[in-house]
This record gives C-alpha cells, structure tokens and sequence, in this order.
C-alpha cells in the first residue's frame, strides 16, 4: 500500500521517541499526523489513545503508532475500540508478525525499553509489511465482538 495515511500519537513519557519518529516518517514520505501530546509535560495516556482509535476506525488513516512508556497503557486503551487490533510492539520480529499474522493497524511502542533505533526499525518494519491474510483472516474476522 502506498501513500499510507499514518496517525501518531504519545503521552509525555513517549513525547521524545515519538518525535523522533515523526522525522523519520517525513522523511520516507508518509502523510503524518500528530494527535498529541505536544511537550513532555503530565498527561493520560487515554486522552490520546481514543482519539487515535476512532480517527483509524472511521477511516481517517491507515496506520497508527502509540506510545506510552511500557506502550501497555496506551494500548489495552485503544484495543477497546472496535475495529483496532492494536500489537505491542518491542522488536522487528514482534511486528512483522502483528502485520503479517494478525493484521495489526496499531503499532504500540514501550518508549521507555527500547531505543531510538530499535523503535525506527520496528516502525520500518510494520509499515512495510502486508498481512498476509490466508489461513489468519478467518482468525481475524473473529476478533469483532458480534451483537447477537
């Protein structure tokens, strides 16, 4: 997929990694947007995870990245929307399967355990890589909680 749309967000302990990141995504072209936080002052992990999930579950982006300092918090709090299948993320391995095996449209990062560099090499890895859909789309058409 070309020209993905890549949503970013962060509370204050991934306000650095995430901007790090953002330099690295304008300069492989990706259209970015930042939906906070903006300095690395307190905030709630929340108030920035639901924002991103339902801007990717109406369609707004392709992708998303969120980062927290364990990438926990920020996480379980996007996975609650329908629709996101939000893949902590902590090495290249880890994400190249979230996409490959279950279709991951959220890339969740620990800011606090990872490097710089090992962060850019995951981001790198899960924009890059398709779900490979086959065998894991049935297990993927099963995550939806259905109303009955």
């Amino acid at each position: 997929m070309e020209n993905k749309k890549i949503a970013i967000t962060s509370d204050h302990a991934g306000y650095f990694l995430k901007e790090k990141i953002k330099k690295y995504l304008a300069g492989e072209k990706y259209e970015t947007k930042d939906l906070g936080c903006y300095t690395e002052d307190n905030v709630d992990y929340p108030d920035y995870a639901h924002p991103l999930a339902e801007a990717i579950t109406r369609g707004e982006f392709d992708l998303g990245i969120s980062i927290c300092g364990t990438g926990n918090g920020i996480n379980m709090t996007a996975n609650k929307h329908q629709g996101i299948r939000g893949a902590l993320c902590w090495n290249e391995e880890i994400s190249r399967l979230a996409r490959a095996h279950n279709d991951a449209n959220l890339c969740a990062l620990p800011g606090r355990f990872i490097s710089e560099s090992e962060a850019l090499l995951i981001v790198k890895t899960f924009l890059n890589t398709e779900f490979e859909g086959g065998r894991h789309k049935p297990r993927i058409d099963k995550i939806p909680i259905k109303k009955y």
